[in-house]
């Protein structure tokens, strides 16, 4: 674990808490479990869930691992309110709010 993992999480933590009306404790578990997930997706291809911004729940099958080719452009600088990931069903990038993460399994 690196010290920008640290100020990630704590980062995302603190925003979940400012935009969500639970514990902080909750808000820190939240973060530590997005950050598991991206640590999984850095290493190959994860399924996970996510609140999609209509309600629904979408279940995806995302990785950050070598999909460094299809990046188009600078991107944007990580912010800690999204996460971005390749999605191998559907062939893209895709991206959900981290208050919308449900699971990963």
């Amino acid at each position: 674990m690196k010290k920008n993992d640290l100020k990630t999480i704590m980062c995302r933590a603190w925003h979940l808490f400012r935009s969500t009306e639970k514990t902080f404790a909750v808000c820190l578990s939240k973060a530590w479990a997005l950050w598991r997930l991206t640590r999984q997706m850095r290493a190959g291809v994860v399924r996970f869930a996510y609140e999609k911004a209509d309600g629904s729940l979408r279940k995806a099958c995302g990785t950050l691992r070598g999909v460094a080719s299809t990046v188009k452009g600078a991107g944007r600088p990580d912010d800690g309110q999204t996460v971005k990931y390749y999605d191998v069903e559907a062939a893209g990038w895709r991206s959900f709010r981290v208050e919308n993460f449900v699971t990963a399994y």
